[in-house]
């Protein structure tokens, strides 16, 4: 199987400042545009469209030029996001907020994709259940969302992070890790998750589907990119839904589009379905705004920022989990009104559902 590179350290906000990587200025109405894309189940939508045709029959609709471009690693995919090479990027809920929002670049939330329901997991070859992870080394990639899950699952037995030690372990490393003796404890995503689990004695204690709606992947577009080039927006909601709706048919069509998903991802059809199963994919998007719009998008932002803050992630001159100000469809607001630099969307994902792109 290919080798994920989501959900790497959210730390990796603090590269883009410290080796001064420019923020990009004010946008302005313009014809060519570029995303970033790296490889995870919910994202092969992304050049399954493009190798299709279905970026282009969009783009050509709004007159635009859309071209989508595979970063090999997750992190830098976002810092170049962050320093303006691209124009938007998929990127997790945390990593969203951690990165370019807290590094100054206003990011609309374009469309909500999927969450996390199994595909991260915390995996103990030492103990059968969550409490007899207390005093043992956790394998694990330090400040990202398998940390976050960490310290969710912890929480939910209480217990804190003092009563475990963690070992920053890249997901490169985390298969191979868990085949050492010397190593007992876990947290990873899939595919390596998968692989794992294979370990003799490995046992999932805790997984991604006991905290629903908490771990998201976006695609993210720079704010004021989107407002001066609003047709951007109906581009690539209507690319992604129309794409959407093949693969989510059992029919000869969709079958096929899953199997080039999973070739481009590096695995077969069987591989790449398995993954789905574990994320919780918006093929419609009415079933995108109403959980934009939902009490539990704000609820996860709020724990997710509260983490963030926790770790150090905000910044070194953040005094609070408000610094950074997070907006959502139906009003609320989380953080410093004067400095919202992260925006959950739902206008262009509702001209989707009401079928007006």
């Amino acid at each position: 199987m290919a080798v994920s590179f989501k959900r790497i350290a959210s730390a990796a906000a603090a590269l883009v400042l410290s080796f001064g990587l420019a923020l990009p200025t004010q946008a302005a109405e313009k014809k060519d545009f570029k995303i970033a894309w790296t490889i995870y189940a919910g994202w092969m939508p992304w050049p399954y469209a493009q190798q299709a045709g279905i970026v282009k029959k969009w783009a050509d609709k709004y007159g635009i030029n859309i071209e989508l471009v595979q970063v090999n690693d997750y992190v830098e995919s976002i810092n170049q996001y962050t320093a303006g090479k691209f124009d938007g990027v998929v990127v997790t809920n945390m990593d969203t907020l951690t990165i370019p929002a807290a590094g100054g670049v206003d990011t609309t939330v374009l469309i909500i994709g999927d969450y996390s329901d199994g595909n991260d997991g915390v995996v103990l070859k030492k103990g059968k259940t969550l409490k007899d992870i207390r005093g043992q080394k956790v394998n694990l990639v330090e400040l990202s969302v398998s940390h976050y899950l960490l310290a969710r699952a912890l929480d939910s037995v209480k217990l804190a992070e003092k009563d475990i030690k963690t070992v920053n372990t890249s997901d490169a490393d985390i298969v191979a890790a868990s085949n050492s003796s010397d190593v007992t404890a876990l947290v990873t995503w899939n595919p390596q998750l998968a692989e794992v689990l294979k370990a003799p004695g490995s046992v999932e204690i805790f997984d991604s589907s006991k905290i629903p709606g908490e771990i998201m992947d976006y695609t993210v577009v720079n704010t004021e990119t989107l407002k001066d080039n609003p047709a951007l927006g109906k581009a690539l909601v209507g690319a992604w839904f129309e794409t959407m709706a093949i693969m989510n048919k059992n029919d000869a069509a969709g079958q096929a589009a899953r199997a080039e998903m999973a070739k481009l991802s590096g695995t077969d059809l069987p591989g790449y379905e398995a993954q789905l199963k574990t994320t919780h994919m918006y093929y419609e998007p009415k079933a995108a705004v109403a959980h934009a719009r939902s009490a539990d998008i704000v609820k996860a932002m709020d724990l997710v920022r509260t983490f963030s803050f926790d770790h150090g992630l905000l910044g070194e001159g953040a005094k609070s989990k408000d610094v950074v100000g997070i907006v959502f469809p139906n009003g609320k607001l989380l953080g410093d009104p004067d400095n919202v630099k992260m925006r959950i969307d739902d206008r262009f994902q509702e001209l989707a559902a009401d079928g007006k792109l």
